[in-house]
């Protein structure tokens, strides 16, 4: 400070009824609300779904069986009993149809005789998907022909080919897989609440499972299809979410039938939160025995008392100025100081990088007889302001990763359905980063993208924890 300055300061030390001390109460900036902060955007978690030629030759085996025997009308009612051979199978991309052939032998109990019988059953169907997550064959069309030139003339062929043609296609039409076993452990875990802590009560991030999409059929050596769930994710508060209801199969939504799905890695954007007092806290942390010495010129003044809120959309911070300064002779400080910014993600570190003391703070700075380095204040605060959230960023991989990482065992044949083999759903997280963050009236909320890849299988070729 100027020579008479420092010389009028030194006899208002000496005289004045306080004492050598100098005060700092710049006005507390108000709680104002801050703008409306709107809810994410729908994001879409797509699963690829791939039946693959053995798991669909499992199914089409499990539906037509073997060998079959009935009765048809020639001169009365006669037997007939037939053995096929394994189907194979082939694919058209074009018309979106699955084709299956199989050779059979046959015979055909007839007055007086017995008559052995060639046949050749081709089949060809349109896969699909319904709204209540069935797939099933939709109009299978059978013909069996053959190259036996006596059957071909014999009038009682026709009421055998006929019969097993109609047994066939009822076979392939009451062929039906449904899905909702293998879904409906994703739907639960993606319905769950995630739980997050708000000062002293209880909020959640509900993902907001929209509706199931289904996207066109690929045949390509099997079937192949895009599943999509729509989310909206939210924070509420309180935690109330799905209404209270139960989360079990019966709660998937409707399947919807779309032209067309994005393919490959899907991003969803998921909300979480960070409370002011983990921020004070923090500060605390990096303070020595609660107290930050930001002044190399003023080792004995200090900053303590860390307190952190929000106004309009910006973090405040308070912090209580104390100690002393020594030019010459000891000048006690005392006061309050203000500091204002807004909070961005680095490094998974949330921090305030452009935090600068309020106006009103740097007026009264300015104000004191003692000089203080502001610039070197700002700097120290700003550093011991951080807050580590790379457990939230692992929570949420964990989340789309191990959770929607399971198998379903294989169920055996019965009245209600074929035998389906071991069926299992597989997620990969890859990069996760925060997309936003806003300074809410009572707490942070941060948007963290996941960019990751989903596929389930049937039959499922990988060594995966039942």
């Amino acid at each position: 400070m100027k020579p008479r300055v420092a010389l009028s300061f030194f006899l208002f030390c000496l005289t004045g009824p306080l004492g050598c001390s100098e005060a700092l109460y710049p006005p507390r900036p108000s709680q104002v609300p801050g703008p409306p902060i709107a809810d994410p955007p729908q994001s879409r978690v797509v699963m690829h779904v791939t039946l693959s030629r053995a798991g669909l030759s499992q199914l089409v085996e499990a539906a037509v069986p073997l060998t079959d025997k009935g009765t048809f009308s020639f001169l009365g009612q006669r037997t007939y009993f037939w053995r096929r051979t394994p189907f194979e199978l082939s694919f058209d991309s074009a018309t979106g149809k699955i084709g299956a052939r199989c050779q059979v032998t046959g015979q055909a109990d007839l007055p007086a005789t017995t008559m052995h019988f060639p046949l050749t059953i081709t089949a060809e169907a349109q896969p699909v998907l319904s709204a209540d997550y069935t797939a099933q064959l939709q109009a299978p069309v059978v013909t069996i022909t053959t190259e036996d030139r006596l059957m071909k003339a014999a009038e009682w062929s026709g009421g055998v080919l006929q019969t097993i043609r109609g047994a066939v296609e009822k076979q392939l039409k009451d062929l039906r897989i449904d899905l909702r076993p293998l879904l409906a452990p994703a739907y639960a875990t993606l319905a769950r609440p995630l739980p997050i802590h708000i000062g002293d009560a209880n909020a959640c991030v509900d993902l907001g499972i929209q509706t199931f999409e289904a996207g066109p059929t690929v045949l390509a050596g099997g079937v192949e299809k895009d599943l999509a769930v729509v989310l909206a994710p939210s924070v509420t508060l309180p935690c109330t979410p799905n209404g209270g209801a139960p989360l079990t199969d019966k709660a998937l939504p409707p399947l919807h039938n779309v032209a067309s799905i994005p393919s490959g890695p899907f991003e969803v954007v998921v909300p979480v939160a960070a409370t002011y007092d983990e921020m004070r806290k923090a500060m605390v942390q990096a303070f020595t025995n609660g107290k930050l010495y930001f002044s190399p010129e003023f080792p004995e003044l200090y900053l303590e008392k860390p307190e952190v809120y929000a106004s309009g959309g910006e973090i405040v911070v308070k912090l209580h100025l104390s100690g002393f300064v020594k030019k010459g002779f000891r000048v006690h400080l005392e006061g309050d100081l203000y500091m204002n910014g807004h909070p961005q993600v680095r490094d998974n570190e949330l921090e305030v990088p452009d935090l600068q003391p309020t106006v009103e703070t740097k007026d009264a700075l300015l104000a004191l007889k003692t000089r203080l380095d502001g610039e070197g204040m700002r700097r120290q605060v700003r550093q011991a302001l951080r807050v580590d959230i790379g457990s939230r960023l692992r929570a949420v991989r964990a989340r789309l990763s191990s959770e929607l990482t399971f198998a379903q065992p294989a169920r055996p044949g019965n009245p209600a359905g074929p035998a389906v083999p071991r069926a299992c759903l597989r997620a990969d997280v890859g990069k996760i980063e925060v997309s936003g963050i806003y300074a809410h009236d009572s707490y942070m909320r941060l948007y963290v993208k996941v960019t990751a890849q989903a596929a389930a299988y049937l039959p499922c070729p990988f060594k995966l924890v039942d």
